[in-house]
């Protein structure tokens, strides 16, 4: 196979796009990046707020080939949205992959042209033949519009990669009985995805001094609380109304060890269940039961003690593993409770919320509080597999892409010719992405072929009853996430790449070292 003839399309140029662009290069392809942004590479992190920073330490957050410049690569440092921008963008320099990208170059639908669907829905072996390109017959048609243009232009491929994400696009917003929801209220309502988009200078001048109230308790829901506090101090306090409350920490490391090692580590997944795993590791994980419960306690105590959380009734439901495991951990803004502190943040638990001329009315519509407000921020998360929905042309794809999962969370086994990178995340998602990005790039250049179509069903529906313990919590019903077998999700994928999955010299290396290190 000429891998130089092979049309491969990569939708985003966020992380997973890069990655998956860079690995493609390296098999020999020559692969068209459609970004619609059209002022550079790094996804959402161009369109974030002032004081977004990474949620996990340099050193964590990384390709695998390309460390931090050596001013951020220290183990407490947290990067700003800034420097995770032109790591980004060093990345694809460094690895041709700007050339690649076609900024401002919005794709509007995907179209599979060959075969019919009733017929691919038939089919014994993904793609026909559990290839990447097929038989050579079938060909997806994307329609691109162009920057400065309203005009379409059909561009053929013979595979493509959605690397869209999940955090911008759709925004997931709450719905009200009549007369309870936005349209009653005299101020402004915007989700915090247009809140990211406006720009510093716009989103300063939105809030400045005026009555803020900021509806969620994900990190996106601390940071916008945390700039609305700093900006307008106790004169115009911030009011965060919540649910419940989240783990957000101080830093990576508990009693000097870090989180990676206690949670992220061959030794850590002995102690849960896995898809797949036997009979063997199932007991196991039975037995060792209680030392994750004592490895989480240690934890929640030593940031108790750090942080004042039970003071201001925002110690989270959930226990320190559960949340380390459903991706749901978060790095608290610097000086979040001083502000609460000092009356500039007010913190509000409330089971539901609506609207008032105006407000907020927590719980009850009649006698429940009131918070006075003139700009109502929704942090309520995002509608990602609605992002995927709306790419697909055919009725068929539409229902599949989410009515099933994906076969090694990259591929869907009804859907011929086509991938997704950067859906299911992880604590330290650039890895992960790297890892699907590889896998693709071999699936791309032949090294292995797929399964029958029934035993990809079947695996991934295992996967995803798996992650499904684990998808909960406020915002658009909970996310897939690796967050406690991602060393054994890494090791499936290289096997079938027909890689040692154990790479680290040393027995306590292999167990202990957490494999995204």
């Amino acid at each position: 196979m000429d891998a130089t003839k092979k049309r491969v399309a990569i939708v985003g140029a966020g992380a997973s796009g890069l990655t998956a662009c860079k690995h493609a290069l390296a098999k020999g392809f020559r692969p068209v990046v459609f970004e619609a942004a059209g002022d550079g590479v790094g996804g959402v992190w161009r369109r974030t707020l002032a004081s977004t920073r990474l949620q996990t330490p340099a050193f964590a957050y990384r390709f695998s080939d390309f460390p931090w410049p050596a001013d951020v690569s220290g183990a407490e440092v947290f990067p700003r949205h800034d420097q995770v921008v032109e790591y980004l963008a060093a990345y694809a320099r460094r690895h041709g992959v700007t050339e690649c990208v076609r900024f401002g170059c919005k794709v509007l639908a995907a179209e599979y042209a060959g075969v019919p669907d009733e017929e691919a829905a038939a089919w014994e072996r993904w793609s026909g033949n559990g290839e990447a390109f097929g038989d050579g017959s079938g060909e997806w048609l994307l329609t691109v519009q162009h920057p400065g243009s309203e005009a379409t232009q059909i561009h053929r491929v013979d595979f493509l990669i959605l690397c869209t994400g999940r955090f911008s696009g759709v925004a997931h917003t709450p719905t009200f009985p009549p007369n309870r929801g936005p349209e009653v209220f005299h101020g402004q309502v915007l989700h915090s995805m247009d809140y990211s988009n406006m720009g510093h200078a716009a989103a300063d001048e939105l809030i400045r001094g005026k009555r803020v109230a900021v509806v969620g308790s994900g990190k996106s829901a601390f940071d916008t609380v945390a700039e609305c506090a700093a900006a307008n101090g106790g004169r115009y306090p911030c009011a965060m109304i919540c649910r419940s409350g989240r783990w957000m920490v101080n830093g990576g490391f508990v009693w000097g060890v870090s989180l990676g090692h206690l949670f992220c580590n061959r030794l850590a997944e002995l102690t849960v269940h896995k898809p797949g795993e036997g009979l063997a590791l199932a007991l196991l994980a039975i037995l060792l039961t209680p030392l994750r419960w004592l490895l989480s306690k240690l934890a929640e105590t030593y940031f108790k003690m750090q942080i004042p959380m039970e003071k201001h009734g925002m110690v989270p439901e959930e226990s320190f593993a559960g949340s380390m495991s459903g991706c749901r951990l978060g790095v608290l803004p610097d000086k979040f409770y001083d502000r609460v502190e000092e009356g500039s943040i007010l913190i509000k638990r409330a089971r539901s919320f609506s609207f008032c001329t105006d407000g907020l009315v927590l719980d009850d519509d009649d006698t429940g509080e009131r918070v006075d407000a003139d700009v109502v921020v929704l942090a309520t998360g995002f509608r990602g597999d609605q992002k995927l929905t709306d790419m697909f042309v055919s009725a068929t794809f539409k229902q599949q892409i989410v009515a099933a999962p994906l076969y090694r969370q990259c591929v869907h086994p009804r859907i011929p010719q086509m991938a997704v990178i950067g859906y299911t995340e992880n604590l330290t998602s650039i890895y992960t992405f790297e890892m699907m990005a590889k896998w693709v790039a071999h699936l791309l250049a032949g090294a292995f072929r797929l399964p029958s179509v029934v035993r990809m069903e079947a695996s991934a529906a295992e996967w995803d009853e798996h992650l499904a313990m684990r998808r909960h919590g406020e915002g658009g019903g909970g996310k897939p996430c690796l967050g406690g077998v991602s060393t054994w999700y890494n090791d499936e994928m290289c096997r079938d790449m027909g890689y040692e999955p154990r790479r680290k010299k040393g027995i306590l290396a292999a167990t202990l070292v957490s494999s995204e290190v």
